[in-house]
């Protein structure tokens, strides 16, 4: 999902511009299913949290729970559902 990259690293930029020092990734077991072609590359250390489910967030660890700009969610299911939008289009032979 080259969409999903792109989100990913503009969420850390973001981070960069705001002063932060993103590091860290909590991520859910249905996000990393759908992005570990690219998690490797990132360079943050990668944390599985169950819980998260198709969501992730990339942070600053040294700042994290202690200010709100210090993260970012991402989530993955708007692209799961543009996706499946298209096949059912697709589908509908028009």
């Amino acid at each position: 999902m080259n969409e999903l990259r792109e989100v990913v690293l503009r969420a850390i930029e973001e981070l960069k511009n705001d002063g932060m020092n993103p590091d860290v990734m909590l991520a859910g077991p249905g996000f990393i299913e759908h992005s570990k072609d690219f998690l490797t590359g990132l360079g943050l250390k990668i944390y599985r949290i169950e819980e998260l489910g198709y969501d992730a967030v990339i942070a600053d660890s040294a700042y994290l729970g202690q200010i709100k700009k210090a993260s970012r969610r991402i989530s993955v299911e708007p692209f799961l559902e543009e996706k499946r939008v298209w096949e059912e289009i697709e589908k509908l032979d028009v």
